[in-house]
């Protein structure tokens, strides 16, 4: 089994349980100050790992500007879209899209991995692309 399986894992059970509560949430709290506190939350969690890891003597936190760059805008694509999760569950968009939407990202990831990354192309991970983008297709009605 390949080591960052476990990883994997964890990553799907943790972000699949992330568009429960957001659903459970939309209805409840405005799209953007829900986002803000989910973000705050998470920012306020990886707070809390980087004291751990300073605490337990096992800091190795290095950077670049190119680094804190992309992190930034990884961090704008994540509040977007958890602003349109939330908009979207509002507007009555079932819990039961997300798999697709995240399979159209997936593919979105797929595509870039080969064009930008240089990831070897194969039948398999072109269908998977063509499958989740008719998936999100699908969505329409």
């Amino acid at each position: 089994m390949a080591p960052w399986f476990w990883y994997a894992l964890v990553a799907a059970v943790l972000y699949g349980a992330h568009q429960i509560f957001t659903k459970l949430a939309a209805d409840r709290i405005g799209e953007g100050l829900g986002g803000f506190v989910v973000e705050a939350t998470a920012a306020l969690s990886i707070l809390l790992y980087l004291a751990f890891l300073w605490l337990a003597n096992r800091w190795d936190q290095r950077s670049t500007s190119e680094g804190v760059s992309y992190s930034v805008l990884t961090g704008i694509c994540v509040g977007a879209g958890t602003i349109a999760f939330f908009l979207l569950f509002q507007k009555g968009g079932p819990l039961s899209s997300v798999p697709a939407i995240l399979a159209g990202g997936a593919a979105i990831m797929a595509i870039a991995g080969i064009l930008f990354f240089h990831e070897p192309p194969s039948w398999r991970r072109l269908l998977g692309g063509a499958l989740a983008i008719g998936g999100l297709f699908l969505l329409r009605k």
